[in-house]
């Protein structure tokens, strides 16, 4: 269980170890950046055992996948991030420079789709001249669990005090009250080993593949999980729950999907770069 003093105990290790985290900082303007983290090449399980609870058939069978480094946002993409991005050259289709429900600079921004986050990263690779992109689920869940095999990067189970969820209770820690709206990125002060924030939680996040009820279909382990078969073309993978989910919605493992046209107000994104 993630008590307060755990929470501020992993805070102070992540200070430590901020030192030994690769990353580097895509400087937007003068007052604006995107800091990227490295995650380093690997293999994990992908997906949760069956004995775990709250899991789904949809989260199997489990499986190994090798990943390949990349560098990965540290936080959702923020409405101050999007709203510059949004008013750079545009590739494929317009975006509304403000388009989330709850307004605050360093929010993550949501009510974006599929699409749109598409062309937020292709006008970012305009603008930066190196590849952004979304993640695959695979590289989404290896970030994620660094390394862990717990329901949760920080544990068996969550609590109000260090995500942003519905506050109902999981494998037997307490309740919480709900924030029922999204917080800043920064707001719990508390990352992976990775140096990664906020993948539990406060906005669902679009994955580049598209959807399949299992794994059973899974190509080699090789190809850094990516699904881009013709199985169910019109919907596309979300990950790690959101300040409206359930706790089992927001576990690691746990995957979801909408229609690429999808604008929630628990909607958003994150970017990756293969090489900085």
């Amino acid at each position: 269980m993630a008590t307060q003093a755990e929470s501020q105990q992993a805070n102070t290790s992540y200070e430590r170890r901020r030192e030994a985290i690769q990353f580097f900082v895509e400087a937007l303007d003068e007052n604006l950046t995107l800091e990227m983290v490295q995650i380093p090449a690997g293999k994990f399980t992908m997906g949760s055992p069956e004995t775990e609870l709250e899991r789904l058939d949809r989260e199997g069978p489990q499986h190994d996948v090798q990943i390949e480094q990349f560098f990965m946002g540290q936080y959702p993409v923020t409405q101050a991030q999007w709203q510059f991005v949004a008013g750079v050259e545009q590739v494929e289709r317009t975006l509304e420079a403000n388009p989330s429900n709850f307004k605050g600079e360093n929010h993550p921004v949501e009510q974006v789709s599929w699409y749109e986050a598409v062309e937020f990263c292709q006008r970012l690779s305009t603008h930066t001249g190196r590849n952004y992109g979304l993640p695959t689920e695979a590289e989404w869940e290896y970030a994620c669990r660094t390394g862990t095999t717990t329901p949760f990067h920080f544990g068996n189970t969550i609590t109000t005090e260090v995500a942003n969820y519905n506050g109902s209770s999981y494998a037997g820690g307490p309740a919480g009250e709900p924030l029922k709206r999204t917080t800043p990125v920064d707001h719990f002060g508390i990352a992976n080993a990775f140096g990664l924030c906020d993948m539990h939680g406060n906005v669902w996040e679009w994955c580049q593949d598209l959807w399949h009820k299992s794994y059973d279909h899974k190509i080699t382990p090789s190809q850094d999980g990516v699904n881009l078969q013709q199985e169910q073309a019109d919907h596309r993978v979300v990950r790690g729950g959101s300040w409206y989910s359930s706790p089992g919605k927001c576990r690691s493992a746990s995957r979801f999907h909408f229609r690429p046209t999808t604008c929630e107000s628990d909607l958003g994104f994150r970017v990756i770069c293969k090489r900085p």
